[in-house]
């Protein structure tokens, strides 16, 4: 019994087997033959309602990768599935399933539109390990076709406000040979979710993908109108590496330069030092920031703050120059007064005697007094030798002119502020206002 219950088993699941074979070669028949039905006098040279109708293609993207973003070649690159659907009555079938899934060998024998990419400078269609397009056939003769593309794009950049600005990027895309006439393209999903960039598919350095902005628009050629969709990728760019690269230092080389101001005015060769320190430091950070950006002819909003910045420094550097200056036009003065002074009293010393060379006794002695007082100075005495030969001591060597200079006591106060007026000014300008300029 137990050898006839096996037998009855194998014969059982044999025949199951048998059915199962059967049914995949049916099936497989039966997809077959709608294939070639459909395929049966199929003209893929001709679009779908070219009797008079118009073709409406329907597309969506799906970005699976944003950036890089070039400044200097103005560009963008991106990787995205691209999706078209439209309606071809001549491939409508009714068959056990309801959507036939093809692969590419598929689109060769069927219509599908021309679209291409007007503003691309470089397209990739990705063929590894066999090209990645998608072909689907519904029962109602709707086809769905995606493929994966790599595509670099024109990106026109403003960049006046730079580095607080923000950028439409845009995307154009439309039929080559027909016009609107023949096929129009629009939206799938509407204008809010036909383009979709997940977070996780953004690989941006210095900007953020803050939304986009679908539309549609007829372009006019001397060839006829045609249908074009645009979609623009807003941009804003992330403000961190220009503060700390550029920003900070040139905020602490203008505080640096203003130090000078606390510096004794008789160390000259200090406050000279830091002065034109800073001035060059100022032109190698100017130089630099710049190297990054496109030879553009207009001034951007880090080309101010650098112009302002270099003001600031050079005119600390000036300031010294006019401590220095009127400082000596002071020393000149004392120096002529006293001068004067002690003229008389050799004039007084020698009016007592008329002869001459009682006169010249007390020309020589009234000079040697002078020299005297030069060599030994006493409290209030003013030498006669100039200023400009005794500045290069950190210590002040006449009295008179000891202490800070009327120059810096304002300069102290008067640089500090304006800077940070200029600051407040600036910053309020350029981060409240808004930077992005979209394109219409």
């Amino acid at each position: 019994m137990a050898a006839v219950s096996l037998t009855v088993m194998t014969l059982i699941c044999l025949i199951g087997l048998a059915d199962a074979q059967g049914g995949e070669k049916v099936y497989s028949d039966n997809i077959t033959r709608i294939l070639d039905r459909l395929l049966d006098g199929y003209d893929n040279r001709l679009r779908p309602g070219s009797g008079g109708g118009i073709t409406e293609v329907k597309t969506d993207i799906f970005v699976t990768s944003f950036g890089p973003v070039s400044d200097v070649e103005m560009e963008y690159t991106m990787d995205m599935f691209f999706r078209q659907m439209w309606v071809d009555e001549r491939l409508k079938f009714e068959g056990p399933i309801e959507i036939l899934r093809l692969n590419n060998r598929m689109v060769d024998k069927i219509w599908t539109p021309d679209t291409f990419f007007r503003n691309s400078k470089k397209s990739i269609s990705h063929n590894m390990t066999t090209p990645n397009k998608l072909f689907r056939i519904m029962q109602n003769g709707t086809v769905l076709y995606t493929m994966r593309l790599t595509i670099s794009a024109e990106c026109p950049m403003r960049l006046m406000d730079f580095p607080m600005d923000g950028h439409a990027c845009p995307l154009r895309f439309g039929s080559y040979a027909y016009t609107n006439s023949e096929i129009i393209f629009t939206w799938r999903k509407g204008l809010k979710g036909s383009v979709e960039c997940p977070k996780e598919s953004m690989s941006l350095l210095q900007y953020d993908l803050v939304g986009q902005i679908l539309s549609s628009e007829i372009t006019k050629s001397n060839t006829g109108h045609y249908s074009v969709q645009v979609v623009h990728f807003l941009l804003q760019r992330k403000l961190g590496y220009y503060l700390i690269q550029t920003y900070i230092p040139l905020i602490m080389i203008v505080v640096l330069s203003q130090v000078s101001f606390w510096i004794n005015k008789e160390s000259v060769p200090a406050r000279t030092v830091a002065g034109v320190t800073t001035v060059l430091t100022m032109t190698t950070l100017s130089i630099s920031a710049r190297q990054s950006l496109p030879k553009v002819a207009y001034a951007t909003a880090m080309d101010w703050f650098i112009a302002v910045c270099f003001a600031f420094v050079a005119s600390a550097l000036v300031e010294f120059a006019a401590v220095n200056y009127f400082a000596t036009l002071q020393a000149n003065r004392l120096n002529k007064k006293r001068a004067r002074q002690d003229r008389l009293e050799v004039l007084a010393a020698g009016s007592d005697d008329d002869d001459t060379i009682s006169t010249d006794s007390g020309l020589r002695e009234g000079l040697k007094r002078r020299n005297h007082s030069v060599s030994y100075s006493e409290a209030g005495d003013i030498p006669s030798v100039p200023i400009f030969l005794q500045q290069g001591s950190a210590f002040p060597q006449i009295p008179q002119l000891a202490g800070t200079s009327p120059i810096d006591l304002y300069a102290r106060i008067l640089f500090p502020l304006t800077f940070a007026l200029f600051n407040l000014g600036y910053w309020y300008m350029y981060l409240t206002k808004e930077t992005m300029e979209w394109a219409t």
